[in-house]
């Protein structure tokens, strides 16, 4: 095989699968990218048996072939080359030469006829997403996503379809994240578990892509975006009934600046070392918000907020990294933070017409 590619073009789709090589394998193979050419088109393919990734792009091919090269190794050498035109050369039974200006770089191959073949799959059910609120839902929702691989259903994102709504939920049992978005144009029904790593690097992907389009077949999902496509296993079993979780009424709320409530978190939290909770103290005569932190032999910290109250006096606490991260993907200039008792948990809701809640279990006040 002899081709030729441009090198940010090859490096693009090299970022792309290199999200399908496996890390931690006793299968060497699996951490290459199996490179292929036919009619001026390179296509590239990843796997670590739990994804698949398949990319092509437009090369000028001198003799069509096949090779694995290891994946790490070629994406550094194709990221340090100069912008200008790269040459692979694959010689039967022998290494491969890689080319570009007065750069040769010579890299034993791994057998193709080794590697995987990429999954033939046909989708039972598909939607297509607008590309950049497909990034956006996907971005809120991850926060939540648990890393438990011990209750594997929690280690996804439950993604519904349905009367032309998207909506996405998480949860890792501390909290959970929802976020709904009204779609025009958007047909079909389909409700899936997406493993969040997967999502995730997807999302990650499909940031400058017009659409994505999401199918499932029996026990995998497929996405498939510009000249990419990307395959995981889908997670089976029961997603929490996460409606019976949201609390339909609240005793206070308190609607305040956004980037001015997570910069006084971050703050407090400061002196909130060691699981120390961060206190959450509303006044409503007083128009007042107070976050406060304590840690033993270290020292505390205190800070009132301006708000807008309704309901009654409380105070509450949580562990600040989770309010941290549930303020910063709510988005808009204002949020509000509903209260149901010290011992419920707590909503972070965006204000300005944006679908999104955000629960908080709360941490017990000694």
């Amino acid at each position: 095989m002899k081709v030729s590619v441009a090198r940010g073009e090859l490096l693009e789709a090299l970022s792309a699968v290199s999200k399908g090589l496996s890390s931690r394998t006793t299968l060497p193979i699996l951490s290459g990218v199996h490179i292929s050419s036919i009619d001026n088109t390179l296509i590239l393919q990843a796997t670590d048996l739990e994804i698949s990734i398949k990319t092509k792009l437009k090369a000028r091919v001198e003799k069509a072939g096949q090779t694995v090269l290891p994946g790490k190794l070629l994406t550094d050498i194709v990221r340090s080359l100069p912008e200008a035109a790269v040459t692979i050369d694959v010689q039967t039974g022998g290494p491969t030469t890689i080319t570009c200006g007065q750069s040769v770089f010579t890299v034993k191959t791994l057998n193709p006829e080794d590697f995987p073949k990429f999954p033939d799959i046909s989708a039972t059910e598909s939607v297509s997403l607008p590309g950049d609120v497909f990034t956006q839902v996907v971005h809120q929702v991850s926060k939540a996503v648990s890393g438990d691989e011990t209750r594997p259903i929690l280690t996804g994102v439950l993604v519904v379809v349905e009367a032309g709504i998207l909506r996405m939920v998480s949860t890792d049992s501390y909290r959970l994240c929802l976020r709904e978005v009204a779609l025009d144009g958007v047909v079909g029904v389909l409700e899936v578990v997406i493993p969040g790593r997967a999502i995730e690097d997807v999302a990650r992907l499909t940031a400058s892509t017009e659409t994505v389009s999401l199918g499932v077949s029996d026990n995998q999902v497929i996405f498939a975006f510009g000249e990419t496509v990307f395959i995981s296993r889908r997670i089976e079993g029961a997603f929490p009934n996460y409606r019976q979780l949201i609390p339909k009424e609240h005793q206070t709320r308190a609607v305040l600046d956004r980037v001015g409530f997570i910069e006084a978190v971050k703050r407090v939290s400061l002196l909130a070392q060691h699981n120390a909770p961060l206190r959450v103290s509303v006044n409503i005569a007083d128009h007042k918000l107070t976050l406060s932190a304590q840690t033993q032999d270290v020292g505390e910290a205190k800070e009132d907020i301006e708000i807008h109250p309704t309901g009654e006096d409380v105070e509450i606490a949580f562990n600040h990294a989770y309010l941290i991260d549930g303020i910063s993907v709510a988005e808009g200039d204002k949020v509000a933070l509903e209260i149901v008792s010290p011992l419920k948990p707590g909503i972070i809701k965006s204000v300005d017409g944006e679908d999104f809640t955000y629960l908080l279990m709360p941490v017990r006040l000694g």
